[in-house]
């Protein structure tokens, strides 16, 4: 039977609109790693008695349950007290403990305060996990078959300790098995065109988790298979090659890498420079362009031609053809791309015009309407879109959509008619 685990994060301030449990990716991945499938994740607030409600049910149907949050020092801190009423035992201060503490600040030049000495509690049968970066000790406790860890909630003490004391613990458990996962990603396409084209591939493989997510500006496919030790991953890579084939050149990447990563690979095999011309992304092409280390071998600078006096000065847009073609058209994207790549001596020149909303729009040019345009030394082409959402879904929308069309150019390819 495959080895369960769950995770139950502790804290009120995580059932608010203003925090959000980020602690649980990092556990999930690393229980995953291990040979866990996590089944369950929870949120409980600070109460002693949902949060020992919350473990027993958890007991009853997970061969691990990992505790995050509530070991500290204030009143509000109450998962020791909590896990210790779950499993019905006794919760006493460890001398040792609670001398390492005393040590520690008084290394740091501090008197601990009374409330301190929480943290030098341990559930009766608990094996302690030493914080090497912080002052709450975490906890492994055995019961029933089951098993229980408690970390503290700061997320670099956090990552210490499942590192370093709760992965090799649960790989132990786990015997071997692996969660194997393959990565594809799709440009241009919609996810309901995705599945429609690949739902009678991976429906060949039942032992295979599919999952079709649609990220803002792609689609992702993430293929997972659990393995035991001596087994082979071979028809996961056969799925996950079938499924490339399937969506040829929409495929921009298997291995994990962003866009941005593969425009910029791309230039960079060409020998080729690129400018940007950004008028409703405003930016935002060249932010996610510089987010890869050493893009400036290939990205010079954009122009942030936010209104037409700019387009005009700056990128040499006629004021006539502003006039009357409108500052969203293609005659003006065209002549963005072109414009910019002359400013700035680039290979390639790309440029982006919309209407972002929510105003602006008309009956003949709608709110996410946008075109991008290409230029470079064997001429210029654009590309029409409407894009759905708020302002701000397209804006980034209309950012790795240009993106793709200038991966597109690059590879000589057609734009994809699904997109």
């Amino acid at each position: 039977m495959d080895p369960k685990a769950e995770i139950i994060a502790v804290g009120s301030e995580m059932l608010t609109p203003d925090r959000v449990d980020t602690n649980s990716l990092l556990v999930t991945e690393r229980l995953n790693e291990a040979g866990f499938r996590v089944q369950r994740k929870s949120i409980v607030g600070d109460s002693e008695a949902d949060i020992s409600a919350l473990l027993r049910e958890a007991l009853d149907r997970s061969d691990l349950i990992v505790v995050i949050g509530g070991l500290g020092p204030t009143e509000d801190d109450v998962t020791r007290p909590a896990v210790a009423a779950a499993l019905r035992r006794t919760l006493t201060i460890r001398p040792e403990i609670l001398a390492a503490l005393q040590a520690r600040f008084a290394q740091r030049g501090h008197s601990m305060t009374r409330n301190n000495e929480r943290q030098a509690q341990v559930v009766e049968g608990a094996e302690v996990l030493e914080n090497a970066v912080g002052t709450a000790p975490g906890m492994w406790l055995e019961a029933g078959g089951r098993h229980i860890a408690l970390l503290p909630g700061p997320p670099h003490e956090l990552r210490l300790m499942m590192d370093n004391q709760v992965l090799p613990r649960a790989r132990r458990l786990a015997g071997g098995r692996r969660l194997h996962t393959r990565s594809i990603r799709v440009a241009g396409m919609t996810e309901s065109a995705v599945d429609a084209q690949v739902a009678a591939i991976y429906g060949q493989y039942p032992r295979i988790q599919t999952t079709v997510l649609a990220p803002v500006g792609y689609i992702a496919i993430r293929l997972q298979q659990w393995l035991a030790p001596d087994e082979s991953p071979d028809s996961l890579q056969e799925l996950c090659d079938r499924i490339r084939r399937a969506l040829g050149a929409a495929v921009f990447t298997t291995s994990d890498e962003s866009l941005e990563e593969v425009v910029g690979r791309i230039l960079r095999e060409q020998g080729k420079t690129l400018a940007l011309a950004e008028s409703c992304t405003s930016g935002m092409i060249g932010m996610h362009l510089t987010r890869v280390p050493g893009s400036s071998d290939y990205f010079l600078g954009g122009i942030m031609c936010y209104s037409n006096r700019i387009k005009s000065e700056l990128c040499g847009v006629p004021d006539e053809m502003l006039a009357s073609c409108g500052a969203v058209s293609s005659q003006v994207a065209e002549a963005l791309a072109c414009g910019v790549r002359r400013a700035l001596g680039s290979s390639v020149g790309l440029a982006v015009t919309g209407i972002a909303g929510p105003g602006g729009g008309t009956t003949e040019k709608p709110v996410g309407l946008v075109y991008a345009a290409i230029a470079d030394g064997s001429g210029t082409r654009h590309a029409r879109r409407i894009i759905p959402g708020d302002r701000r879904m397209v804006r980034e929308r209309a950012a790795t959509w240009a993106l793709s069309l200038l991966r597109d150019h690059l590879l000589g390819l057609q734009e994809n008619p699904g997109r």
